[in-house]
């Protein structure tokens, strides 16, 4: 539905017409394709003339699983750990041979 709705704005068509030709040739799409093609389509507007123009059940349906693919398939970023704080000991990490 993307690719139908995106033919006014050339680089959504080009994301979307990629997207279309990695599903027909039997290849899994890259969730940077993915996200590119919804940042593009939310940047565009397509994606408010999508509410406007179906129901809000009729755009999770189209939507819902490309988002889902992306954040599926996206790489989380590691965590940073907190920096220890020198004034109280871990309570996880202390010592607790003091303890009896």
């Amino acid at each position: 539905m993307i690719l139908t709705e995106s033919s006014a704005h050339p680089s959504l068509e080009r994301l979307a017409q990629a997207a279309y030709d990695e599903l027909a040739s039997g290849r899994e799409v890259s969730y940077l394709i993915l996200g590119d093609m919804i940042n593009e389509a939310s940047g565009k507007g397509v994606l408010r003339a999508l509410h406007h123009k179906y129901s809000a059940a009729a755009c999770d349906a189209m939507l819902m699983p490309i988002l889902q693919e992306i954040g599926r398939r996206k790489p989380v970023p590691p965590r940073r750990r907190p920096v220890p704080s020198d004034s109280s000991p871990d309570p996880l990490t202390a010592d607790i041979s003091y303890i009896r």
